[in-house]
């Protein structure tokens, strides 16, 4: 206000204004980092720039399920009606030519003779097409096969005979694309997928002297994943010795299962597991890079086969640093109850802190007298119900 009127000049009230913020609101905290892959297995990539759009009409059948469902509904509905109309034109046309539209034509009709509402003498192309709208809803009866029975191709003209060939081969054409799109819409592997789950959080804990990167995996349905086979990766940001930056590398971690190998057995919920040696990219992790500001994202991808279905499905979700809990395993959910495994997920993802060094791999490796101070944690094992049994008889003493 004061520098308006000129009383105080404007340079001086800049000045004082940058003094009066503090030092640490100058500076913009740094945002958590992004992540490649959602929770909900959404890869977080904008494709932009692409110049070379006429690959997508190469192959329009995935083009078309790759479409959002109101897009699709418009081009299911435009096909149609737009072929409707296409062919409305052509019968309109063929009468047009013919003279089935003549209006003088129409005034010598006798209803007695020859084809039912036509003049004596005179044969139409089709008969009972008097504007471009009794075309169209011709054209309509033709590619559905609805048939009502007022209209109909005469032999008259061998060009009505070859348009209703060729209407008819492009409605079936036309159908088979149109339903195939939205069955495998409805049926896309994603939505198998819906039911796969993973615990929110991972954790890293120790397992037989070792530390571990662990996390849950279960599915909803008794329907079964054939072939089910688990991989991780880590994304990072690295540099090269050259200097060369690659902003997301991907970088494959070995895993450990109760199977073996990259295959499991998913009838009930496994705790997969990565053991953190020298080989692994988390050797050099502590609790201290646990934080949202790490460059660090662990993606876990679940591929299998529906046992329903046959179709290839896959599940995807990502642990950022600060979803991954240091010092912490998970809880056990099955028991056995009445003669066989219950599972309960209302604990699917609870955790219970356990005694883990606060140190990485590498350390833990190099020194082995961290382990000696750790007490050990009592084991999980499967709960099962005790169940008393009443004696169904009774010894007594036989009196003397």
């Amino acid at each position: 206000m004061l520098s308006r009127k000129g009383i105080i000049p404007e340079e001086y009230v800049l000045t004082r204004l940058a003094e009066d913020v503090p030092d640490h609101a100058r500076y913009r905290a740094r945002e958590r980092r992004a992540r490649f892959v959602g929770k909900n297995g959404a890869c977080n990539v904008a494709h932009k720039n692409i110049r070379e759009q006429g690959r997508f009409l190469q192959d329009v059948f995935t083009t078309l399920v790759d479409l959002k469902w109101p897009h699709t509904l418009l081009i299911f509905t435009m096909s149609f009606l737009c072929s409707w109309l296409l062919f409305g034109m052509v019968w309109w046309l063929i009468a047009f030519a013919h003279g089935d539209l003549d209006h003088s034509t129409r005034l010598q009709r006798d209803p007695g003779e020859g084809v039912a509402g036509a003049p004596a003498g005179f044969v139409p192309c089709v008969t009972s097409i008097h504007s471009f709208t009794s075309a169209f809803l011709f054209s309509i009866e033709v590619q559905v096969t609805i048939g009502f029975g007022g209209r109909m191709v005469t032999e008259e003209c061998p060009a009505a005979i070859l348009v209703l060939i060729v209407q008819n081969i492009v409605g079936l054409v036309i159908n088979a694309i149109m339903l195939g799109c939205i069955f495998m819409k409805t049926s896309q592997a994603h939505r198998r997928a819906e039911t796969l789950i993973f615990s929110k959080h991972a954790v890293i804990a120790l397992r037989e002297g070792k530390l571990c990167f662990m996390l849950r995996v279960g599915d909803l349905r008794k329907s079964m994943i054939i072939s089910a086979t688990i991989r991780m990766q880590v994304v990072k940001k690295t540099a090269s010795l050259e200097g060369e930056v690659v902003p997301l590398n991907q970088i494959d971690i070995q895993m450990e299962n109760p199977v073996g190998g990259n295959s499991i057995f998913l009838v009930s919920p496994l705790i997969i597991y990565h053991v953190i040696d020298k080989n692994s990219p988390l050797y050099d992790i502590s609790p201290l890079n646990l934080h949202h500001h790490e460059d660090l994202e662990i993606i876990v991808i679940l591929e299998g086969v529906v046992e329903t279905t046959g179709i290839t499905t896959q599940a995807r979700t990502s642990y950022l640093a600060d979803e991954i809990l240091w010092g912490q395993r998970f809880v056990p959910i099955v028991a056995e109850e009445d003669g066989q495994y219950s599972v309960d997920y209302s604990k699917f993802g609870n955790t219970v802190k356990v005694p883990t060094p606060s140190c990485t791999a590498r350390q833990l490796e190099e020194d082995k007298s961290i382990m000696d101070t750790m007490p050990l944690s009592p084991k999980g094992t499967i709960k099962k119900r005790s169940v008393k049994l009443k004696p169904k008889f009774t010894i007594s003493d036989e009196p003397s």
